[in-house]
């Protein structure tokens, strides 16, 4: 559980329920190396989001929030009104990085140092990702590098990218199969009903479904490029309605038939129709002569009047 501390010396601090690596909660040897939320450009959507350096920021963290309405949280004698739960878990600050150099990539890019590719006005904090991890020691494999008197230029290589991703995707796909993750068509009942593991999956649900989770932190037109790149192949389109049944009026015009009622009728149709085959039972009735008795819905119906 981390906590922020209110600038009021009155007041309890801000805390949240945080379920993360056990190391986040280290104390740090430099005063100002503990944990440091802020907010970053995401990679898919470019809008902030909440992420989580530790480890004296070598380690990026993507912060997601669990929120249930009317939900708090009892913290040894307090009560937490933000029932928030908050998801940490590790992030590759690569794909934050991608974000800046496909941007920059576009039109006729050029080398350039890597402060000066990673700025942002509106997010200041993105400065650290330069130092964080081996980032400057996997920038190579998304871009072009060329070294001018002992500092080293990048240029966004959509060619190294795509391959890199690739191998993303490759790895998710081998721990989606090692860990018999229902991927495809089954997802939505595997809930429900057990079934033998990989039965009904095959290798292209493993690769689309691997691709859609790569793709949730790469910009769209990066993730349409990949799916083509892995030649993965197009989902078929849904069946199309036929066309609503219509009536003409006296002048010939076409009107939209309010109901339709073949399906009722043919119903009813049927229902009446007598079986194909008849029974034991209903052949020696059959035979029975019927003359001279009344029908069972006789005994039924209203009795007449007898005239005094």
């Amino acid at each position: 559980m981390l906590s922020k501390k209110k600038r009021q010396t009155d007041t309890p601090p801000d805390q949240w329920v945080l379920i993360g690596q056990e190391s986040l909660t280290d104390l740090p040897k430099k005063h100002d190396g503990g944990p440091l939320f802020t907010k970053l450009r995401h990679p898919c959507t470019g809008d902030g989001a909440l992420f989580l350096f530790a480890d004296c920021g070598q380690k990026l963290l993507e912060v997601k929030a669990f929120h249930e309405e009317y939900h708090s949280w009892f913290i040894g004698q307090t009560v937490q009104h933000d029932g928030r739960l908050l998801f940490a878990t590790p992030l590759d600050p690569l794909f934050l990085v991608l974000y800046y150099l496909v941007k920059t990539g576009q039109g006729q890019a050029k080398f350039q140092p890597v402060d000066q590719l990673i700025t942002d006005e509106d997010f200041p904090k993105c400065n650290m990702l330069i130092n964080c991890g081996r980032l400057l020691n996997s920038l190579h494999h998304v871009t072009e590098e060329k070294e001018i008197g002992n500092k080293k230029f990048y240029k966004y290589s959509r060619e190294k990218t795509l391959a890199w991703l690739k191998k993303k995707v490759d790895q998710t796909t081998k721990v989606l199969k090692s860990n018999n993750v229902c991927v495809g068509g089954g997802v939505q009942s595997a809930t429900f009903i057990r079934s033998k593991p990989g039965s009904e999956m095959k290798e292209e649900d493993y690769l689309r479904y691997a691709h859609g989770l790569v793709s949730e932190y790469i910009p769209q037109d990066l993730s349409e490029d990949l799916s083509k790149f892995l030649h993965i192949p197009e989902l078929p389109s849904a069946v199309p309605e036929p066309p609503a049944k219509k009536r003409k009026t006296a002048n010939g015009a076409a009107v939209e038939a309010e109901e339709d009622y073949s399906k009722s009728n043919s119903t009813e149709t049927n229902s009446k129709k007598p079986n194909g085959k008849m029974t034991a039972a209903q052949k020696s009735l059959a035979k029975v002569d019927k003359s001279g008795m009344k029908s069972i819905s006789s005994f039924f119906s209203p009795k007449s009047k007898v005239a005094k």
